[in-house]
């Protein structure tokens, strides 16, 4: 035990408890809105002699709540007996553990899987599931088994085992939950859909595609899916071997969009049937459901997490969403990801659904133990900063402790004989490391907690300030998952659906944006487009700003492109990048956007080194549109244009526009169709200004850097600033013509909270 620690664990008088609401968007304790600031602490990779020293040390940074894993390969024994108690193992009492953090004053927010990953064999699974039910294990691709631990969800020995172990832990957790003991909330499994995408192997095997075939002949009539699948009748063999060789070669895209559309469904089934066990269970406290999706420091693929899990939790009374955030250095790189993801979970929530990260980075980054990476201190304060100004009410650190993999019982000869594949320390690049010492990230999380405690009321309750502008978010641009693997089209549409979607190609739209100084909400815009959809389901779409942005393949379903088309013509406003669409999800030709504003391609420029020598794009300002310098850019959609038509931008080899600005009914759009770069920012806010937006939140730097989230409460307004920039910034800001901060320099990787 830390010197530290050792005359700090003595109970509390009075434990963390009370009664939990979601109302509004807030998380509220006995009616009083609150921040959970939760560390995750792995009692089972802890000797139950230093439980009480870490959860001190949490407690002594500010955290009110510790939330763990438990998994069920670690409490399973070798027989198939489950030991909850410790009566095999002190490190197996669960109730213990619970107990502990209840009489230290700690919350307590409860993880039971039955997948848990975490590092874990087989992502947290007993052995023994798979021994007995070999054929729960999915066949993908051609009927080639799953490279990955994944299981059919729905497979009836392996949600029959989920249950009674989910019975089991529900046992424990009932009895100690909210008002009257420390838990207050519980995760339905973990990451569900992930093992599915980041292996491209969805749930092909008998039963997935007898549920998949009863699925489409749901929607499409026995012979309508026979005919997407190239095939006639009803012999289950013919069709499944259709499906798995990925349906009808003329009509792959519509095929693989219901594929997609089937898993969501089939994902939302699963997670729901949970949701009703765990309630049966005597479970009240709010739960959670994870979502994935960032990787390699990056958040552009996190939307396939919200798309395909958002129809298991949006709008259901007492389930909430919870990110799963990697994002490493906060920097320019990044930033806007983590922004904008922020902003579409929260899009799809229903208005009592609090926005909240279950699994948000905090550490040295070191994640291999081999130096591989290492992050500042800063970077855990800047995304806590920005994450709560967009309204998070709940963030659980993760990992907050290392510890040690235990030898597990039963252990598969598999080269090691623990619980896990990481060795047998854990946790490497935690804020507390596994032999329980401090490490710099520790200190800075301490820091920042108490700084966020004293504006607990204004994070608690506020919303973000934005502008007069949505940033658009469609839900089909991010069902990418499955491709077969030797289908040439699907492949064609993937790339072009991942280099144009989401943040804009090279990420313009997204840095424009934010470190343009402007502030937004997502727009959800196949629910605003389509309310009576099965996507739209338990929400209500909220009235769109103005003027929306969107970054767009060819790919756009034709009541997106519709409800734009409306958007604009009653009075909104437009800003499109990427490519003009012309064609639905499912491959069918839709040009209603286009259309609607008289444009078409007159084909595309784009990099090349080819027989006929190199070839680089570049573009030049048009008319009335000047920029300060030609700039190059990768590839550039030539236009037709209409009379009335601006030109905004020309490439320059070819002397055809690229950019316009067209107008429609009593609003209108500007479109640009090569990837303009996002350093230039004053040539965004030209564009943005042509549309009549301008920033609320004046920002007068002599660099790039700086990134602001105003919020406003009834307990006062609150301007988080930090500097993701490796330099110091001299800036002075305003917000709303009152000046907030006059000129001061912000130092490299600092940050300000300011009051106004």
């Amino acid at each position: 035990m830390s010197p530290a620690a050792e005359s700090d664990t003595r109970p509390v008088d009075d434990p963390r408890r009370g009664h939990i609401a979601l109302r509004s968007g807030r998380i509220e304790v006995d009616a009083t809105p609150t921040l959970m600031l939760s560390g995750e602490v792995h009692y089972f990779r802890l000797r139950r002699d230093d439980w009480a020293d870490r959860l001190v040390q949490a407690r002594d940074a500010g955290l009110d709540t510790i939330a763990s894993y438990i998994p069920w390969i670690w409490h399973e024994l070798p027989d198939g007996e489950l030991d909850l108690t410790g009566r095999t193992c002190p490190e197996r009492d669960l109730p213990a553990f619970i107990d502990l953090c209840d009489s230290l004053g700690l919350r307590f927010l409860a993880r039971p899987g039955p997948f848990v990953m975490a590092e874990l064999k087989n992502e947290g699974i007993p052995h023994r599931i798979y021994r007995e039910h070999p054929d729960a294990h999915p066949a993908g691709w051609d009927g080639a088994a799953a490279t990955t631990e994944d299981l059919d969800y729905h497979h009836p020995g392996f949600l029959a085992a989920a249950e009674r172990w989910l019975g089991a832990v529900c046992e424990v957790l009932a009895p100690r939950q909210a008002p009257d003991g420390p838990v207050v909330g519980v995760q339905l499994d973990n990451e569900v859909g992930m093992l599915a995408w980041v292996s491209n192997t969805p749930h092909l095997d008998d039963l997935a595609i007898g549920n998949f075939l009863a699925w489409l002949a749901d929607r499409h009539t026995t012979e309508g899916a026979a005919k997407l699948l190239g095939t006639t009748g009803d012999d289950f063999g013919r069709l499944a071997a259709a499906v798995r060789s990925g349906g009808d070669p003329a009509r792959t895209l519509a095929f693989h969009q219901e594929l997609g559309l089937w898993a969501r469904d089939d994902f939302a089934k699963y997670l729901q049937h949970l949701e009703s066990f765990t309630r049966e269970h005597g479970i009240s406290v709010p739960l959670l459901i994870n979502v994935h999706g960032t990787g390699g420091g990056r958040g552009t693929t996190f939307p396939i997490g919200i798309s395909q899990l958002a129809p298991s939790y949006r709008g259901r009374h007492g389930v909430l969403a919870g990110s799963d955030y990697y994002l490493g250095e906060l920097t320019v790189q990044n930033v806007a990801d983590l922004y904008l993801c922020n902003a579409i979970l929260a899009c799809v929530n229903g208005p009592d659904q609090p926005a909240t990260s279950l699994e948000f980075e905090v550490g040295t980054g070191d994640y291999g133990d081999n130096l591989d990476g290492l992050s500042s201190p800063e970077s855990g304060v800047h995304k806590t900063l920005l994450t709560l100004g967009q309204g998070n009410r709940l963030i659980n650190y993760y990992l907050l402790t290392g510890g040690r993999n235990p030898v597990l019982e039963g252990s598969e000869d598999d080269g090691i004989p623990r619980i896990a594949f990481t060795g047998e320390r854990h946790g490497f690049a935690a804020p507390i490391d596994p032999e329980g010492r401090a490490t710099p990230a520790y200190d800075a999380l301490a820091n920042l907690i108490k700084e966020v405690r004293a504006y607990e009321p204004i994070l608690a309750t506020g919303r973000q300030l934005t502008d007069d502008l949505g940033f658009g978010f469609v839900a089909d641009h991010y069902l990418t998952e499955y491709a077969h693997p030797t289908d040439t089209a699907r492949r064609a549409q993937v790339d072009d659906l991942v280099r144009y979607r989401g943040f804009g190609a090279r990420d313009a739209l997204g840095r424009a944006i934010v470190l343009g100084g402007y502030h937004v909400d997502a727009v959800d815009l196949q629910a605003i487009a389509d309310p009576e959809s099965a996507w739209a389901a338990g929400t209500t779409a909220p009235e769109a700003p103005r003027t929306i942005v969107l970054s767009t393949p060819r790919t756009l379903g034709q009541k997106v492109q519709q409800w734009l088309t409306d958007h604009v013509r009653n009075g909104g406003n437009l800003l499109l990048t990427g490519m003009l669409p012309d064609r639905d999800h499912d491959g069918t030709p839709c040009t209603i956007l286009a259309d609607a504003f008289g444009l078409s391609s007159a084909g595309v420029r784009a990099d090349r080194r080819d027989d006929s020598g190199p070839y680089w794009p570049t573009v030049t300002g048009s008319g009335d549109f000047s920029i300060d310098a030609d700039l190059r850019v990768a590839s550039a959609q030539l236009l037709k244009v209409p009379d009335g038509a601006t030109v905004l931008l020309r490439e320059i080899g070819s002397g055809l526009p690229c950019a316009v600005q067209a107008p429609l009914g009593a609003g209108s759009m500007i479109f640009v169709g090569c990837d303009f770069p996002a350093a230039h920012l004053d040539n965004w806010r030209n564009l943005f200004a042509r549309l009549g937006v301008s920033p609320r939140v004046r920002i007068d730097a002599d660099r790039t850097g700086l990134v602001t989230v105003p919020v406003a409460s009834e307990h006062g307004n609150l301007l988080i600033t930090v500097n993701v920039a490796p330099y110091p910034i001299t800036a002075s800001i305003s917000v709303d013509g009152q000046e907030v901060q006059p000129s001061t320099t912000f130092p490299a990787r600092g940050h300000a909270l300011l009051q106004w």
